[in-house]
């Protein structure tokens, strides 16, 4: 998995990048068709907006951004955001509980009904 870090109107830290990549990398847990993460930082005066992409295979990338003060927080809650994305997104792939479209249900009762 590629993990990409870019920042605007500032810079972060080697601290701070490291933390951002290995924080990036727990996505993979989540969803193993995880390829690419896209961290954009970007200084606005006294604010930060943190902003993240995530490619998947065979899926549109999936986005999540915040605003706040400080650089760290912010991400944190970008990446609880994203977590939350992915585990959705996963879910729906394995839903095994899934419900009888109205289609096939009509079509069972029309089957039902005629007469033999």
């Amino acid at each position: 998995m590629q993990v990409e870090i870019t920042c605007r109107h500032g810079s972060i830290s080697d601290s701070e990048r490291d933390y951002f990549t290995e924080k990036s990398g727990k996505l993979l847990t989540y969803f193993e068709r995880v390829t690419a993460v896209q961290v954009t930082v970007d200084y606005e005066g006294d604010r930060v907006n943190v902003e993240m992409l995530v490619d998947a295979e065979h899926k549109h990338n999936f986005v999540a951004s915040d605003v706040g003060e400080s650089t760290i927080p912010v991400f944190d809650s970008v990446l609880h955001k994203m977590e939350q994305q992915v585990k959705k997104y996963k879910a729906k792939l394995q839903d095994h509980r899934r419900d009888i479209s109205e289609r096939e249900l009509v079509q069972d009762e029309s089957t039902e009904s005629e007469p033999s």
